[in-house]
C-alpha cells in the first residue's frame, strides 16, 4: 500500500524524528493535539504504519504490548538496546545472535527465516539513579 505524502503524513514524521526514543501512537498524538495540528489519531496510526512499511521508522511491541515507533537511524536489519526507565534507544549489530538465529531455522527446517531482537534494561544513567535512590533511602 502505498501513502500519498500530505502536509499531516509530513508532520508525524517530524514529530516522530523529535521525539526521544520510542513513543506511542498515543503519546505522539496528544504532542501533535497540543501543537494544535488537527491531526487525528487514526492518521497518526496510518502514519506511522507507513513510515514502519516503508523502513523509515523502527517498530516495536513493548513489554506491556504496546506497540511503539522511532524514527529510523539505520537502514538494513539492526537490533536495539531500550531503556525501560528513560526510552534511551541505541542501535546495535549482534553478529552473534544472526548465526544463532540462521543456525536454528536451518536446524529446524525453516528457510527464509527473520527474528527480532529488543533488549530492554536501565542504560547507565537511570541505573546510577536508582542506585543513588536506593543508597539514599
Amino acid at each position: 500500500m502505498v501513502q500519498r505524502n500530505t502536509w499531516q503524513r509530513e508532520r508525524v514524521r517530524e514529530a516522530l524524528g523529535d521525539a526521544r526514543g520510542f513513543v506511542s501512537a498515543q503519546s505522539l498524538h496528544a504532542t501533535l493535539r497540543d501543537e494544535n495540528t488537527g491531526i487525528g489519531l487514526a492518521t497518526v496510526y496510518r502514519a506511522l504504519a507507513g513510515l514502519a512499511a516503508q523502513g523509515d521508522a523502527d517498530s516495536l511491541q513493548s513489554p506491556d504490548g504496546e506497540a511503539l515507533y522511532r524514527a529510523c537511524a539505520s537502514s538494513g536489519h539492526h537490533h536495539h538496546l531500550i531503556c525501560r526507565s528513560c526510552g534511551l534507544t541505541v542501535e546495535i549489530e549482534a553478529t552473534d545472535v544472526e548465526q544463532w538465529a540462521k543456525r536454528t531455522a536451518e536446524r529446524h527446517g525453516f528457510r527464509d527465516a527473520e527474528h527480532i531482537v529488543d533488549i530492554f534494561g536501565l542504560c547507565a544513567s537511570c541505573a546510577a539513579a536508582r542506585e543513588e535512590k536506593r543508597d539514599a533511602d
